[in-house]
């Protein structure tokens, strides 16, 4: 059975006191077992006190982007091993604002999810189409060229460290949503691309999130989709009772 997952990716967002205060309210909200893995993944600054926090909790801590390379000079950058000396194992590649704003391509991508699978981190991996993709009847091959340039020259057993994070770009702080019709046909196309590329076993185990606008009054129905196995979620994460009653929506 495919684990269901829902990861709150926080952004740029919410400085030590502000985050300090959010694990607080989600710690009073959460259920103790709750259905679904939870994830949070905050900005680089607080992983640690976020891991601290949680570290008594079945809440997983997750960073929003990595470097490809072990170290060296590359001003800014965090490593793989940064990531684990601070207890954090998952981390988030391809999101499309990294995609759009830094310019990471497909080929970038492959390198940090190798990085990452060498260094036995869990990835969750972003992708998913434009406005002007879906308008031109272009999203099947766009999610079908981004995954095969990033994912399908991995081994089969490193597919036990990959998620997969559907996210329609048009959908995302747009206020606009895929209808779970939609998600759910995203869904099983990239399910499909899984079978016929890495094989049945793998597709049938990899949770495929779906990270657009997914809201408290969505959540449900969304998840309800047979090939929708959890979210990736951006706004409503900052919100402690929008993201608890999110992952209770399982």
């Amino acid at each position: 059975m495919r684990e269901k997952i829902v990861a709150g990716n926080w952004k740029m967002n919410n400085d030590l006191a502000e985050t300090e205060e959010l694990l607080g309210k989600l710690k009073l909200q959460m259920v103790k077992d709750p259905e679904a893995t939870v994830m949070v993944a905050p900005s680089f600054t607080n992983l640690y006190p976020t891991f601290q926090a949680l570290k008594d909790t079945p809440v997983i801590v997750a960073a929003q982007n990595m470097h490809e390379s072990e170290k060296g000079a590359f001003t800014g950058e965090v490593s793989a091993e940064m990531l684990k000396s601070v207890g954090v194992t998952t981390v988030i590649l391809g999101h499309s604002e990294r995609r759009a704003y830094f310019h990471e391509t497909n080929e970038l991508l492959a390198k940090k999810v190798q990085t990452a699978i060498d260094k036995e981190m869990t990835v969750i991996f972003c992708f998913g189409e434009e406005l002007e993709d879906r308008k031109n009847d272009r999203h099947f091959d766009l999610v079908e060229s981004q995954l095969k340039e990033s994912l399908f020259n991995l081994p089969k057993s490193a597919w036990k460290n990959i998620i997969l994070a559907y996210e329609p770009v048009w959908a995302i702080g747009t206020g606009e949503t895929a209808s779970p019709e939609q998600a759910q046909e995203m869904h099983k196309h990239i399910r499909t691309l899984l079978e016929k590329n890495i094989g049945k076993e793998v597709a049938e185990n990899t949770s495929i999130l779906y990270g657009g606008s997914v809201k408290p009054n969505n959540a449900k129905e969304i998840f309800a989709k047979e090939d929708v196995d959890g979210g990736l979620i951006g706004g409503a994460s900052l919100n402690a009772v929008d993201f608890v009653e999110i992952v209770n929506s399982f």
